[in-house]
Formats: structure tokens, sequence, C-alpha cells
């Protein structure tokens, strides 16, 4: 599902104008204020959404379940809700840009084009998984779609993500990390020492602030003290702006002004995705610290997935037989999937001793 379309490559040094707008948080803030407010979908990149979001969503609804029946152990953090978001910043990046991010990742992986079965495989521990059957639902990576991993430790993937970038900036190419991470984990002190060394260095790094508003149960209210997260960057010059995380299309627009942005050597930038998870934290979290009315009116007037159908079928793009054509195919791989896991072995003991270190040849 990785965007095979590619934005321009530059490595042009930022002109004097953009080197002036940098100098004052203000400027820069001023700057990411004037994004497009939504992409122009095709009807081909209605539908693709629509296919995108639909597999997120349907997968942890099937995660969900498989871990009330016993047959995913440990944490198992859904994205149902948040679906617009990794799937509109994934039509803006090209091939070869990376991707990092914390627990809540199925979906970052399933948007990045990585197996349904091996994700699936890894939440059971089974020997088929992407990290065979050892990292669970927390650690996963493939090297081959440019996943660099969810990350169990708050906070963790945001340096690791500013490393990949600074990667792309010693080997000289064009190349973007999107580092994403939640509202709870904005307040993390290894957060800012990132953004400091990128602006320092003018890395290309997107960081995508994913805020559902709850962190792990909290109010965003009631936990930072200034809860525009997209300003966090403004004692560092990085320019931020602040996107309905919840509309697939304003996600890209707002994606690939920062892809150009970064891609363009004039260093980090901030996205703040004003989302909303419709569970709780994780598959142990009752979330009774919001109202089920809160809930109830984000998914009926909101749904990011209910956005794209509903634009859809007004479009006469798809009839509702289409749609329920789609959902079926997709249901059966999702259940094609779990299949596929729960048939797949444990790993064998042996595999505790694999993967410590890294080998190094000469």
């Amino acid at each position: 599902m990785a965007s095979s379309k590619s934005s321009p490559k530059s490595t042009a040094k930022p002109s004097a104008k953009a080197a002036a707008s940098k100098s004052t948080g203000k400027a820069a803030s001023g700057r990411a204020a004037k994004s497009k407010s939504s992409a122009d979908f095709t009807p081909e990149e209605e539908m693709q959404a629509y296919r995108d979001m639909l597999l997120i969503r349907r997968f942890e609804e099937k995660a969900g379940q498989m871990y009330g029946m016993g047959l995913i152990g440990g944490f198992c953090h859904l994205y149902i809700g948040q679906e617009a978001v990794v799937v509109g910043m994934q039509g803006a990046i090209g091939e070869g840009d990376q991707v990092i991010t914390g627990y809540r990742d199925h979906g970052h992986m399933l948007a990045c084009g990585m197996d349904p079965k091996g994700v699936m495989s890894e939440l059971t521990g089974r020997e088929g998984g992407y990290s065979r059957g050892k990292g669970g639902s927390m650690h996963m990576f493939s090297t081959d779609k440019h996943f660099y991993g969810g990350h169990g430790i708050v906070g963790a993937q945001v340096p690791l993500g500013t490393g990949l970038a600074f990667s792309n900036k010693y080997r000289g190419n064009d190349r973007v990390c999107l580092a994403y991470f939640g509202d709870g984990a904005a307040n993390q002190g290894q957060v800012y020492e990132s953004f400091n060394m990128a602006e320092l260095w003018q890395l290309p790094v997107i960081y995508v602030i994913e805020n559902n508003q709850y962190a792990m149960g909290t109010s965003i209210a009631r936990a930072s003290a200034m809860t525009n997260l997209s300003k966090r960057g403004d004692s560092f010059n990085i320019p931020g702006a602040q996107v309905d995380g919840m509309d697939v299309r304003a996600v890209r627009a707002a994606g690939e002004e920062a892809v150009e942005f970064c891609r363009s050597g004039k260093g980090p930038y901030i996205l703040e995705m004003k989302t909303y998870r419709y569970r709780g934290h994780s598959m142990s979290d009752p979330a009774k610290y919001r109202a089920k009315e809160e809930v109830n009116k984000m998914r009926q007037e909101h749904d990011p997935i209910e956005q794209v159908r509903v634009r859809l079928l007004e479009g006469k793009i798809a009839s509702e037989d289409d749609l329920k054509s789609i959902d079926k195919e997709i249901r059966a791989i999702v259940a094609d999937a779990a299949e596929f896991a729960q048939s797949s072995p444990e790993p064998d003991p042996s595999e505790l001793w694999t993967d410590v270190l890294a080998s190094v040849e000469g």
C-alpha cells in the first residue's frame, strides 16, 4: 500500500528568504499556517484511501477479538479511529523514505505495505511473524518496506528517527524520515534533544505527533501546559502545523508540504495530527476517563473512513454494492491472516539466542 508516487528530488540549499523565515519561531509558525487545507483526490485515490483505511480498521478489530480469545498475549494497542493519519502520510512520501513509530504500530506497518499475515503472526508470537514471534505487538521491523519499528519505550523512536534522518544527510540522498509519536510522548525530554539536533544539522525528519487527546488516559488539557503541539518546535525554529487528522485529504496535503520542505534541505518539520482513538489506550484499558457520548459523537461525525465512504457514494465513484464487495474482500484478507497466524508454529527455543548481537564481517 506504500505510495508509488515520489516527491520531486532536490538537494538545493535554502534560499535567503527561507533562511530568514526560519530565524524566529514566529516566522516558522506563520509559514506553516499557510498550508493547503486538503489535497485534491482523484476517484482512484479516494478508492485506494478507503481500501487502505478499511484494511487497518478490520485488521485491528480482528486483533482485538483475538486478544479477547487469549490468542494474543502481552500488550495490544489498537489504531481504530486514527487510520487517516498514517494512510494520508504514506501517500505523501516516496520510495525509500523511512517510517518509525511507537507501540500503536499495526496500522503503520500495513500502510507501509507489510503483509497482514506476517503482522498478525507476530501478534500471536508465531514463527511466521516479522520478528519470528519474538517481538509481539510492539516490536516489528521491515527494512524491505523501510519500516524501522514500533518501539515500546515511550518516545524512544524520536531520537532513532532523528538518527535515520542523519543517515540520509550523511549519505547525501534526498530521503525523508517520518517519526511518529503521541501527545503523551510529546512531553519526553529526549524529544526536545532530538528537535535541537535536527534543527542544528538541518535533518530531513518530519515529526508526526498523533494527538489522540488522551495519551495513556489523561486528557491533554490536564497533562500539557501548551496544548498546541504544533508549536513545540518554536524555541528551536522548527515550523509546525495543526492538521485535521480525521480527514485523509487534509493529512496528505500537509504531508506533501512538509515532505517538500524537508526534501529541499530546509531541515525538520512538525505536524500535529488532531485525531482520536475509539478504544482504550490498550486492550486492558476500560477507558472510563471519557464519556461514551464523546466517543460516539466522534464516530458519528468525524470517522475517517465514513468521510471517504460518503464522498465515494455522493460522487457516484462507487455504489453501495461496490463498497460491500470491498468490505467482503478486506474481511477475507484479515481472516486469512488470522488463520495463518494461528496455524504458524511457535518459534523454536533456539531463537532465544538469535538477533542478540549484530554480526559484523571484516
